[in-house]
This record gives C-alpha cells, sequence and structure tokens, in this order.
C-alpha cells in the first residue's frame, strides 16, 4: 500500500509503499477513502509548536519514522482480527465507518474510566502510530468504527478532530445567558464548524464571528451568524462592545495565537470566560489582577 509519510522533521512528507497489515487480535483493518488535513498535523511534520519568542514544544517524540500522518479517517471495512469476530456488534466488512482515533493503552485508571484520549500512554492514529495518509489503516479494536450512515462522504472524517474539537469547546461555555453574545473567534474549518454547533445549542444566544479575513465573515453571516466583526481593525473591539451590550459572554478562540487570544480575551464582559482551542502558537501575558 502506498502512504504519505513524515520521513524528517521539518522536511515534505514522501511517498513510502508497504505491505498492507494483516489484522491480530482484535485488530481491524480499514480501507480507507478520505483523510482529512489538521492544522495538527503541520506541527507534527515540523516536529515541534512555538511557544512565542523563539521557544518550542518538541513534537518529535513518542514516533519512529517514516511516520503516517492522519487522525480523521474514514473508510470501509476491508479485515478482521481472529478475536474480533465476536466484537463486531453488526458491523460488517464493506460498511463504511469513521474511525476514532484518539486511543489510550486501555490498561490505565485513566482509560478505565472512559477517558482513554488523555491517556498518558496513547496509541493515538496518526499520531504515535500510522493514520489515516494511507490506503489503509490498522485499528486494535471495532469498537472504534463509528457508522457514518447518512453524514457525506468526506465530511464525516472531519468529525473525529475538527467536530469532536469544536462540540466540546462549546460544551465548556458555562457564563452565557439568554440574550447573550457567544463570539466565535477564528472563522477556518473548526472554527466555522464551532458556529454551527454554536447555533445549535445556544439557540436564545447571539452567535458572533470574529476573524481577519473578509470572506471567512461573509461565509459566517451566510452560515447563520448574528454579526461579524473584523479583529484586524482598530475599533473592532469597541464596536462588539457596545453592539453586545457591554461585551460577550464568553470567547472560544479556535485559532490559538497571541492576537487571536487578545482579542478573545477583550470581547469578553466582566464575568465572561475564555475558552482557547487552536494550537497556533504563540505567547499570553496579562496582569494577575486582572484575573
Amino acid at each position: 500500500m502506498k502512504s504519505q509519510a513524515i520521513v524528517a522533521y521539518g522536511a515534505p512528507l514522501q511517498e513510502v509503499t508497504s505491505d498492507i497489515p494483516t489484522p491480530k487480535g482484535t485488530e481491524v483493518v480499514v480501507k480507507i477513502s478520505h483523510s482529512g488535513v489538521c492544522h495538527s498535523d503541520v506541527h507534527l511534520q515540523d516536529g515541534h509548536v512555538d511557544l512565542g519568542d523563539g521557544d518550542k514544544i518538541d513534537w518529535s517524540k513518542g514516533r519512529s519514522l517514516p511516520h503516517t500522518l492522519g487522525h480523521e479517517i474514514e473508510g470501509t471495512l476491508s479485515a478482521v482480527g481472529p478475536d474480533a469476530q465476536g466484537l463486531l456488534e453488526g458491523r460488517a466488512v464493506g460498511q463504511r465507518f469513521v474511525v476514532f482515533p484518539w486511543i489510550g493503552c486501555g490498561e490505565c485508571a485513566t482509560c478505565k474510566r472512559d477517558q482513554e484520549h488523555i491517556c498518558s500512554k496513547p496509541r493515538q492514529l496518526g499520531i504515535q502510530v500510522a493514520g489515516g495518509y494511507s490506503e489503509y489503516v490498522l485499528v486494535p479494536h471495532p469498537k472504534y468504527l463509528l457508522d457514518a450512515t447518512g453524514v457525506p462522504e468526506g465530511l464525516a472524517a472531519t468529525y473525529m478532530c475538527s467536530g469532536i474539537t469544536a462540540f466540546s469547546a462549546l460544551k465548556k461555555v458555562r457564563t452565557a445567558y439568554e440574550g447573550e453574545a457567544i463570539a466565535i473567534v477564528g472563522l477556518g474549518g473548526v472554527g466555522m464548524m464551532g458556529l454551527q454547533f454554536a447555533r445549535a445549542m445556544f439557540p436564545n444566544n447571539k452567535i458572533i464571528g470574529c476573524d481577519i479575513d473578509p470572506k471567512k465573515l461573509d461565509a459566517a453571516l451566510a452560515a447563520g451568524a448574528d454579526a461579524v466583526y473584523n479583529s484586524k481593525e482598530p475599533d473592532a473591539l469597541k464596536k462588539l462592545k457596545v453592539e453586545t451590550g457591554g461585551g460577550a459572554a464568553a470567547a472560544v478562540d479556535f485559532v490559538g495565537s497571541t492576537p487571536s487570544l487578545n482579542f478573545a480575551n477583550g470581547a469578553i464582559r466582566r464575568g465572561g470566560e475564555v475558552i482557547v482551542v487552536g494550537l497556533f502558537g504563540g505567547k499570553f501575558a496579562a496582569p494577575i489582577p486582572a484575573f
């Protein structure tokens, strides 16, 4: 099978060829039809995350090269290991699935309380083990295959990271009372998904979009945003605070950069909250008494 893999950090991905995996034990193999590209894949390819001022987090550990990226995976069940036959629970070869990639060790206390996505010894597809930039992927158990029926092809794959990320971020909003504004800062792929979730989860709130790109602001309005603000404009925060009656109840930063977080922090009202989701990189500083 062909895969696109990291062969050296900071270098372009290269095509590598290997055998199609043979499932053992409870393992299953998925033939991949779609794999999303996440911005964190760029950080993985670089081998680091920028912390600002020249500081970096080393992301080159925990995997061997060549390494196949891709954690937003969609495809059809292709092969089943001998111990997985009795674990399929209705899943069938040829059926279309998305693959939950945030897989833990399965043995630690974190995994046993159903929080394997934060396991300290993870086996996450595309992160520590081979992922979806390939023709096939090996999955340790059929329970990680989620039925994609009814979800458009290609879109389903993105729900395994972009969708989960946006949904979990909006679930953290606690301070928005009826009629108050919730700001979505950064209207890229995850931010636009966050906008859609916000509209569904907070039907009695004003959902506003913030970005530096006029085309993205137009897209947000078309997707149902109640108002948009160009965060690059010098009077954007003042205008936002006036039109929201003192600021947003919550701002969700889907960029995670110094400018976006500064804007999100400036956009909230007293007692409001900021949820940071993006991983662009940089630093944030604020006086301690401000908290």
